[in-house]
């Protein structure tokens, strides 16, 4: 199972996270599954982008992305060339590090 290394986020991550999880699994469902409750408004649908995240190591490990995820990436603050929608990133074999942005286009967060 590869390692998944969460660098601190203020809010969400103060002192930031390590675990493992299984291949195929996606960065979102890992991360709640780890208490590391980020935002995920569409209900992992890839209908908005409050689960963005930056992939700062293993980029290339991850599925690829969709055209869909990609036009809904654009939506996305703070958006850099490894960003990607952790509902629809999943797991490879290779151990990831990424990075929570502090701000979402999300004005109100919801607790779910």
């Amino acid at each position: 199972m590869p390692v998944i290394t969460v660098l601190p986020h203020p809010e969400l991550c103060p002192q930031g996270a390590t675990f493992r999880a299984p291949t195929g699994t996606s960065l979102c469902e890992a991360l709640l599954d780890h208490g590391i409750e980020i935002e995920h408004a569409c209900e992992m649908n890839c209908a908005c982008t409050t689960c963005h995240v930056v992939v700062r190591q293993g980029f290339e490990s991850l599925n690829e992305a969709t055209e869909e995820e990609e036009d809904m990436l654009d939506k996305a603050w703070g958006l850099q060339p490894q960003s990607r929608l952790s509902c629809q990133a999943r797991l490879g074999t290779q151990d990831v590090t990424i990075e929570i942005p502090r701000y979402s286009i999300n004005h109100a967060r919801e607790r779910h």
